[in-house]
């Protein structure tokens, strides 16, 4: 079996790898092919001979001959929320028209491949319902969670017509996330944990009370191989499925760090209200209903406690409280 990412280079991208390289299936995994704009840089990764690298813009990629043989793809390459609203051009052109390549090149391929597609809680906005269920209609605030939504449509409709196996996944924000912070919105979320534990300040550009919807990096891989998996009957609905996440207020993750490495460190963290931000972020939901999600065997964090305990684990050399 032949599988695609793309974004394969990205955090989640190569945590998806390692993952399906270690999953065990019915049907082998032969080769794992990675594109990404950035070269991989997962010394594991690299060394595996099952992986393959392809760094490039993805429809030039895609023009190259990137889907021959492809059984599956995961779709995770995107611009983020903050450089979307910044610059409507970047994500339409990353998210939008890159995905519409994606999709009729796999149309021209003699088997449909089984699609996944890494969307968002940012399709939802404006008038909600205080809970939002799957089949909770999405009217996206922003161009982020506009083309995402656009996306999904697309893929819904590329399923229907018979081209592709498209499941769309609506993800939580994916906390806590290593590395250099990026220009998403939600980027925050991660760096007042991250940081402080590796000893530097952070701004939470956000009021604490600002309610979030989260998951960690491990749930949200299984959720990511769990929609791969499932067969087309367990699926149903061509309708996007919410993964389930913690719905908790930022004051609760700043307390979480207090609880795990102290006053002090939690004391890094400083409040300074960014309005775009607080826009954007305010105007996502963060209660969910992920019946779908959890009949099929799917979960989430229990507590924001779980989820920097995850983090500590997972990358131990960068806290250094």
């Amino acid at each position: 079996m032949k599988i695609l990412i793309t974004g394969g280079a990205g955090f989640l991208g190569q945590r998806l790898a390692h993952a399906l390289l270690k999953n065990v299936q019915k049907q082998p995994l032969t080769e794992l092919v990675l594109a990404d704009i950035a070269p991989l840089r997962d010394a594991a990764l690299v060394a595996d001979r099952r992986v393959r690298s392809v760094t490039g813009d993805l429809a030039q990629q895609l023009t190259d001959g990137l889907l021959h043989g492809v059984d599956g793809v995961f779709h995770l390459a995107a611009a983020v929320s903050g450089e979307c609203e910044a610059d409507i051009d970047v994500g339409l052109r990353t998210n939008l028209d890159s995905t519409r390549v994606l999709l009729d090149t796999c149309r021209t391929l003699s088997k449909p491949p089984r699609l996944v597609f890494s969307s968002s809680l940012a399709v939802f906005g404006g008038t909600m319902p205080t809970v939002i269920a799957d089949y909770t209609l999405p009217q996206p605030q922003n161009s982020y969670g506009t083309q995402k939504f656009i996306c999904e449509q697309l893929i819904a409709d590329y399923t229907r017509k018979g081209y592709i196996d498209g499941r769309n996944v609506r993800l939580p924000t994916v906390t806590v996330r290593p590395g250099k912070p990026n220009k998403a919105a939600s980027g925050f979320m991660s760096g007042i944990i991250r940081e402080p534990l590796a000893g530097a300040d952070a701004i939470c550009p956000v009021d604490p009370a600002t309610g979030v919807w989260i998951t960690s990096p491990r749930f949200a891989v299984a959720g990511l191989i769990a929609a791969y998996q499932t067969s087309q009957e367990q699926w149903g609905s061509r309708t996007a499925m919410n993964l389930p996440g913690l719905s908790v207020r930022v004051a609760e993750i700043i307390e979480a760090l207090r609880r795990s490495a102290g006053a002090t460190v939690a004391a890094r963290v400083r409040v300074e209200i960014d309005e775009t931000i607080s826009n954007i972020v305010g105007g996502w939901p963060w209660r969910f209903d992920t019946a779908r999600a959890r009949a099929l065997g799917l979960s989430g964090p229990l507590t924001m406690d779980d989820l920097v305990a995850e983090y500590v684990a997972d990358y131990p050399a960068a806290v250094s409280t």
